[in-house]
């Protein structure tokens, strides 16, 4: 596979237990029929197809609302992610369970290649996996000594630099091995030793790719099986993969409501939608690893909300601004900002309203059809959310929620983040190469 080319895969929305991987033959009419060059064969917890008991489609809005309620972690966690510190994170042994939902991809790491099923976050740089031997890790782990390519990586290599979480000694007369420790989502944190190995991903293969090896795992949200950093830091798969993906991929999220929730991964340029409304994407020095882009006003229905420039401008100084996030489940904007629109919105649907999980603005289904559409005003373009972007249903159907929330008021600055649920059944193109964020329409399920 040359250098211009797309290694298309799927992955899923998952809401992950630590013991949770199974095989499905390709007989298995809940297996993914898939042309593409990869097929995968995972199904979410809560599906049609699920093997549990435990989680049925009509309690999907309770799955939602346990996800959505890890959101202000998420956003601390977010709001942490500042230029590079040479800090570590306190680690303890602990039974490890992936308590949020996320979207995985299906990869391979050494060689031969053992099967990871990865969580991709746009917010982060690094990769790490569970090795064997690991604390607190689950079941599946990655084993270094059955891979002939894997090395560990030691102080004096430039990559080490770059990690965050490092704890390398100032003195010594030999290099000491890269061992780096780091939080992850707000309440978890693990260490890490930095190594490389060959990554594939589809057919394309990654040699010498600097990830961590997981050996300490402490808290719930450190996902199981790894984790594949698609954020603008060196240490991102877009900057190890160097010309192979040239800077540009794409995703296309699937609706909570599908029962199968599979959408598509697209690395590289090519295959990417040509006419597609873009905006131009900044990069905070404050947070480099972040995706942000210039959010200038929010209109519910015809109206044009009136919001303080100051909650929505971007600050290279502070870190403030607004970030296209996909590991965060709803949109989340500082406390005036969202009770502006959320005053509008009641304005315009009135009353009565209730509250259900982290929805404070709900209300009975048969006033639905007085609910307005919600506009995302970026620089050079605008995102109407369909409602299915703007609202979410209990599960017997009879209320319906804004699907959106203030952000937590201890994150230590101004951060607004679009959210996974408003980024469903949209390609999102992220041309770093060329700093632009482009949004098209499209049914990913």
């Amino acid at each position: 596979m040359n250098s211009m080319t797309i290694s298309t895969f799927f992955f899923f929305f998952y809401f992950l237990s630590s013991h949770f991987i199974s095989s499905y033959s390709a007989s298995d009419p809940c297996a993914c029929q898939s042309n593409s060059l990869l097929d995968l064969s995972v199904i979410p917890i809560y599906s049609k197809c699920s093997p549990f008991t435990t989680a049925k489609a009509d309690s999907l809005v309770n799955t939602v609302i346990n996800m959505a309620s890890k959101d202000p972690q998420r956003l601390q966690y977010l709001s942490t992610l500042a230029a590079q510190k040479t800090t570590s994170a306190p680690i303890a042994s602990g039974q490890q369970a992936l308590h949020i939902g996320n979207y995985i991809v299906r990869a391979k790491i050494g060689t031969p290649g053992q099967l990871l099923f990865m969580v991709l976050d746009t917010s982060n740089d690094a990769a790490w996996a569970p090795c064997s031997g690991c604390t607190g890790c689950s079941s599946t782990t990655f084993s270094p000594n059955s891979s002939s390519t894997f090395s560990l990586l030691d102080c004096s290599v430039a990559q080490c630099t770059q990690v965050r979480g490092l704890s390398c000694p100032v003195t010594g007369t030999s290099p000491s091995p890269c061992v780096f420790n780091q939080s992850y989502g707000g309440d978890s944190s693990f260490s890490a030793s930095l190594s490389h190995d060959s990554l594939r991903l589809a057919k394309d293969v990654i040699p010498n790719f600097a990830f961590g090896c997981v050996n300490s795992v402490s808290g719930g949200s450190v996902p199981p099986q790894g984790l594949l950093g698609l954020g603008r830091g060196p240490m991102s798969l877009l900057s190890q993969s160097g010309s192979l993906y040239s800077g540009v991929f794409s995703y296309c999220l699937p609706s909570f409501k599908s029962y199968y929730f599979s959408g598509s991964l697209k690395l590289g340029p090519m295959g990417q939608p040509k006419n597609i409304r873009t905006t131009p994407l900044l990069k905070n020095p404050h947070r480099p690893s972040l995706y942000y882009v210039n959010l200038t006003g929010v209109s519910v229905g015809r109206v044009l909300v009136n919001i303080a420039p100051e909650y929505l401008a971007f600050n290279p100084q502070t870190g403030s601004g607004t970030v296209i996030d996909s590991g965060t489940v709803i949109t989340r904007f500082v406390e005036p900002v969202y009770a502006a629109i959320r005053e509008e919105f009641r304005k315009q649907v009135k009353g009565p309203f209730s509250t259900l999980g982290a929805f404070d603005t709900c209300f009975e289904v048969n006033r639905e059809e007085l609910a307005p559409f919600i506009t995302l005003h970026f620089t050079g373009m605008d995102l109407k959310l369909p409602l299915e972007n703007s609202l979410i249903h209990s599960s017997a159907g009879t209320v319906a929620c804004l699907a959106m929330a203030a952000g937590p008021t201890n994150v230590n600055s101004v951060l607004n983040v679009i959210a996974n649920l408003q980024q469903q059944n949209l390609r999102i193109l992220f041309d770093v190469a060329n700093s632009r964020l482009g949004i098209a329409r499209e049914l990913c399920n």
